[in-house]
């Protein structure tokens, strides 16, 4: 019983050397500090988030899936299930946010993503068909990818893909270089200048050695490792200076085995890797610990297979969207610290899904995609040109230019009857013409009432005017008798036939 009793009582006890009092004092002002500092980090993190102000641009009334700005910030590409591509230039747009080109690049296959090259030169299409293109800034066909022969086994001995494409990108470096993955299974490096052979091609494969299709490929920011996330919920890394035989790093079970990872990005400083599930998480990954996530975040419905997730240029935040539920009307985006992984921000960006999400590092703007077709720009003070060029411009009426059909041939010395006349412009006519009285005359004004118009004692409508002035011809006393009114003509019809009488004569 006593050491029962001197167990309790070591238990109460603190264990170790005692601490001084004024030490603990210390200790308590630290952890204070330490608290209050973490909380003005947190909210200045959320000051940097540009959300001040926000503008709406129409892409079109079916969810944007996809959107890519080019690195100077110059363009705007989005992309729609509705099988448009358009483009955007903010320094040519003005206040209405009209798009100055709007093209089919893939007939009736909805865009799953589009991306500006490394220069901003070339856009990368990826949609529903096997096949990539590659426009220019302009949305002018460069290339388009070969389509492989579907009935060879074997993935390498074929040119190009033969099954729906998932996603593509662009090497951060190399500015010819993309990277498409497709549901055959593969993921297949390109260059714009050969698209009718890939240039090398990587085969996922699921932890029974069976085929997996990947549903989102990236590049790191150096474009030394290609990672890929596969419908099996796995992660694969690879070396892009090595044979593509076997995947540098491997994670299996990464996400829930039989969902689509819809996005995969690398943070700025390439040490962390960051997926968007279809099992509705979010993760970050340690490359240098790449054994288990470093953070999950639930509870983040996605129902489309182009919802993204991305760092913030100082990769102090991760940035993602949420999907409606049945009955939800609230679309947020949610910002997460990247250090103590705690929610920063949550934004309600519309009533319909949220879908893509970008922060462009130069503009520091936001661009959210949403199901409603609308694409909502975010910035605030520190926001440098994109959207701000255009929002305060005005829409001018355009002039109507001056376009001489044929050129004109001066002869100042030809003869009367070869002169031709000298060429007048619109203007100066319309100018001569307003002088003339008799031209510049304003017309009549409509029939609309009887009182005090050229109708208005016959009524309001021209027929009653026609029918007035026929009466008026026609028009027969009163007293007179209409017997005798008939038969006036009878004696003159007599002695003077003309009608019936000698048309019978003679039979």
């Amino acid at each position: 019983t006593s050491e029962a009793g001197n167990e309790d009582d070591l238990d109460e006890a603190e264990i170790g050397p005692l601490i001084p009092e004024h030490l603990k004092l210390m200790t308590e002002q630290n952890r204070l500090q330490e608290d209050s500092e973490d909380s003005e980090t947190e909210d200045d993190l959320a000051d940097d988030i540009p959300i001040a102000s926000n503008i709406s641009i129409s892409h079109g009334t079916k969810p944007v899936v996809a959107i890519a700005l080019d690195p100077a910030g110059a363009r705007l590409s989005t992309g729609s299930v509705d099988y448009d591509v358009r483009l955007w230039d903010f320094a040519g747009m003005d206040s209405t946010m009209q798009s100055f080109r709007t093209l089919m690049p893939c007939g009736n296959n909805p865009i799953k993503g589009v991306d500006f090259s490394s220069t901003g030169d070339a856009v990368l299409v990826v949609s529903g068909m096997s096949q990539a293109k590659v426009l220019d800034r302009d949305g002018h066909e460069i290339a388009e990818c070969i389509k492989g022969d579907q009935y060879v086994t074997d993935m390498a001995r074929t040119k190009g893909h033969i099954a729906p494409l998932t996603s593509g990108c662009w090497h951060p470096r190399t500015r010819e270089e993309f990277l498409t993955t497709s549901e055959d299974c593969t993921c297949r490096l390109w260059e714009v200048k050969t698209p009718n052979k890939h240039k090398a091609i990587i085969k996922c494969r699921a932890r029974n050695g069976l085929k997996t299709h990947p549903t989102a490929c990236t590049y790191s920011r150096d474009g030394n490792t290609i990672a890929c996330a596969c419908i099996d919920g796995s992660i694969q890394l690879w070396d892009h200076r090595k044979a593509f035989v076997h995947p540098a790093k491997t994670i299996r079970l990464a996400h829930e085995t039989g969902t689509e990872t819809s996005c995969i990005t690398f943070s700025y400083g390439s040490s962390t890797l960051a997926t968007r599930g279809g099992d509705d998480t979010l993760k970050l990954w340690d490359l240098r610990m790449f054994t288990k996530s470093l953070f999950t975040a639930d509870n983040l419905y996605s129902r489309y297979s182009s919802t993204n997730c991305m760092f913030s240029p100082n990769d102090a935040l991760i940035v993602t969207g949420v999907s409606l539920k049945k009955g939800e009307t609230d679309g947020d985006m949610y910002f997460y610290d990247t250090k103590t992984f705690s929610l920063v921000k949550k934004v309600t960006v519309s009533e319909s899904h949220v879908i893509q999400t970008v922060w462009h590092p130069r503009l520091h703007q936001l661009f959210i995609g949403c199901g409603d077709g609308i694409i909502r720009g975010y910035f605030n003070e520190k926001s440098v040109r994109g959207l701000q060029l255009c929002a305060g411009k005005v829409r001018h009426k355009v002039k109507q230019s001056e376009v001489v059909a044929a050129q004109q041939i001066i002869t100042p010395h030809a003869l009367p009857m070869f002169r031709q006349e000298k060429h007048k412009s619109i203007k100066k006519k319309m100018e001569k013409e307003r002088l003339d009285p008799v031209k510049s005359h304003r017309p009549d004004l409509p029939i609309k009432t009887g009182q005090g118009g050229r109708v208005a004692a016959s009524g309001s409508t021209l027929s009653s005017y026609v029918i007035r002035n026929l009466g008026l011809s026609k028009r027969v006393d009163d007293d007179q008798d209409p017997r005798e009114a008939i038969l006036r003509f009878a004696k003159e019809a007599e002695e003077n036939p003309y009608w019936i009488a000698p048309a019978y004569k003679k039979t």
